[in-house]
């Protein structure tokens, strides 16, 4: 059984999921793209060594900072820890009258993709990329490689915008590679155990105060420094120190900005970034949302999982005959 927390950046769903599981005893898969990658910890906002003593958190700090971790890959590995904790969990008593049932799985995190991936059992093509292929391809630009892909791919290239250089790159790649088209590799085979995913969300005005402060306490606790040390360490071109937070930092190191400046551009890109994550999973119909602002939160949701375990055992029950 698995139970998905979602939500946009700084929303709060570390700390519910954190509570919530140590109440189940279970466990806590991190859901985020860049909390996979070790050293980088303040930027990521990475649940702390503490917090990662009080539960057991998996994916975190399970890649170094010159590494690639792929969708599939995270899939992968999320799929097996899934395969083996389902079966090794032992079961947990809600309360006095309740059914007995496993102790539920948490997958929390903000990558949309990543959630994606497990719950809906996302069929991703297993192709390495081909830095060689790459560059040839990018040597003929844009707009002549989406009319290629239109012509070796017609269903993908209806999903794929024009001017969307990324996903056109890897489509062809694939095809290259495997002969095969990508749409024909691709699609959805749903997991056979029962999920719930809850989502937390909250006013804008609400949310930008939680991200207002976040960027004041990554500073405070030491976020600059941090990104010293990584520019030091594995250089200032590291793709991963040109991402959100740690970008805004490094122009404040190399003395383009001033730390005003660089907080105001973390604040503003985290924001953006916010709207985009909310846009994403508002899209999922699944979604069972929540006010994280609720002084009740932990109480509303917990509640929430206590009726989907015990309706989910009590679908599956079996019959006795006499």
């Amino acid at each position: 059984m698995l139970i998905v927390i979602c939500g946009a950046t700084a929303i709060g769903k570390s700390g519910l999921a954190l509570a919530l599981a140590q109440r189940y005893g279970s466990i806590i898969i991190s859901a985020d793209s860049r909390q996979v990658y070790r050293e980088f910890n303040i930027g990521t906002a990475k649940p702390t060594i503490a917090e990662q003593n009080l539960v057991p958190h998996y994916l975190i700090d399970i890649c170094n900072p010159t590494d690639t971790m792929t969708v599939a890959d995270y899939q992968q590995q999320v799929q097996s820890i899934l395969g083996q904790r389902l079966e090794d969990i032992p079961p947990v008593s809600l309360s006095p009258n309740s059914l007995v049932s496993q102790s539920p799985i948490f997958l929390v995190g903000g990558t949309g993709l990543y959630i994606k991936s497990i719950v809906r059992g996302m069929k991703i093509p297993r192709v390495a990329p081909n830095h060689e292929l790459r560059s040839q391809l990018l040597s003929i630009g844009q707009s002549q490689l989406y009319a290629m892909l239109q012509q070796v791919d017609s269903v993908a290239a209806q999903k794929i915008h024009p001017h969307d250089s990324v996903r056109t790159l890897r489509a062809l790649e694939v095809f290259y590679i495997t002969g095969t088209p990508i749409s024909d590799l691709q699609g959805e085979n749903p997991p056979d155990y029962p999920i719930l995913q809850i989502g937390l969300d909250c006013n804008v005005g609400h949310l930008d105060s939680r991200i207002a402060r976040r960027t004041e306490s990554m500073v405070k606790d030491g976020f600059v420094e941090e990104v010293e040390y990584l520019c030091q360490k594995y250089g200032r071109d590291l793709p991963l120190l040109n991402t959100l937070g740690y970008q805004e930092i490094k122009q404040y190191l190399t003395g383009d900005i001033s730390l005003d400046e660089a907080k105001e551009l973390t604040f503003l890109h985290t924001r953006q970034f916010a709207k985009r994550q909310r846009t994403w999973f508002r899209k999922d119909g699944q979604i069972e949302w929540f006010d994280t602002e609720s002084p009740d939160l932990l109480e509303q949701v917990w509640s929430r999982i206590q009726k989907f375990i015990n309706n989910d055992n009590a679908d599956n029950l079996t019959p006795v005959k006499f």
